[in-house]
């Protein structure tokens, strides 16, 4: 027992080659979205709380914004148009074939119908962004609330809404976080380097959840050295799943020596 070291830092008993760090839970950036809105409005509608799980494409808040309908009605406009200016266009081209038509006019039904289309198209873009189709559209008429819907599938974090707010355009609603995957951020330092390598098996425990053990496996080891602490980041991917995992929670980790 005389033998047996403990690190300064975690408190971990050291054993033979392997090293002890510190870290938190996190989750892969493709793991985690910021809903944020590309066109502001006020909250007309919201069931959710943090915490509660949302499936990708369900409705995360509906807004209000007269602007929204004006984008609506421009499409539709647009479009009508286009279909009258580009049946107008090929009966000029046909008669401009068989020079029945003058070139001037055949020219202007053509710079008429691919001016109005470029409208349309652009209207469409700008629903796209906001997740709206424009086949729905024609389909189902003018959308009287902007229904913002969740990215991923995943738990609500950092809500920050409530009915009757102004929420401006790119300003985050709230965070989904899947927790399909979870990383190991541990703190590793200058000495430790030299036994650290990509594929080195990781034994840890969490903060609050006794002195069960899981396992993880190294990934990522950072590249730069901070200058006042002399420590980098390195991030190892977890093996096991459990609905107790959360970002953010305290583990002590040892790493096993190659």
């Amino acid at each position: 027992m005389d033998s047996v070291e403990v690190d300064g830092i975690s408190s971990a008993t050291a054993l033979p080659n392997h090293s002890s760090f510190n870290g938190i839970m996190v989750v892969p950036p493709q793991r985690q979205a910021t809903v944020t809105l590309t066109m502001g409005g006020t909250v007309h509608a919201t069931t959710l709380l943090p915490g509660d799980y949302v499936k990708k494409g369900s409705v995360v808040v509906s807004l209000e914004n007269p602007d929204f309908i004006t984008l609506q009605q421009t499409y539709l406009d647009a479009h009508a148009q286009t279909e009258y200016l580009e049946a107008e266009y090929k009966m000029q081209q046909r008669l401009s074939e068989q020079e029945a038509a003058s070139q001037k006019r055949f020219q202007q039904s053509k710079a008429d119908y691919l001016s109005m289309k470029s409208r349309q198209d652009a209207a469409a873009a700008q629903l796209a962004i906001l997740g709206v189709s424009a086949g729905d559209l024609l389909e189902d008429g003018i959308q009287p609330y902007l229904e913002v819907k969740a990215p991923l599938s995943g738990y609500v974090a950092g809500l920050s809404i409530n009915l009757g707010k102004y929420v401006n355009a790119g300003e985050p609603i709230c965070d989904v976080i899947d927790k399909g995957e979870t990383l190991l951020c541990l703190t590793a330092y200058e000495k430790d380097l030299a036994d650290l390598s990509i594929g080195n098996q990781v034994q840890f425990r969490v903060n609050g959840m006794g002195k069960e053990t899981f396992h993880a496996v190294l990934v990522s080891i950072g590249q730069e050295v901070g200058e006042a602490s002399r420590s980098l980041e390195m991030y190892a991917r977890v093996k096991e799943t459990n609905p107790r995992f959360r970002p953010g929670m305290y583990v002590s980790a040892r790493v096993e020596k190659k």
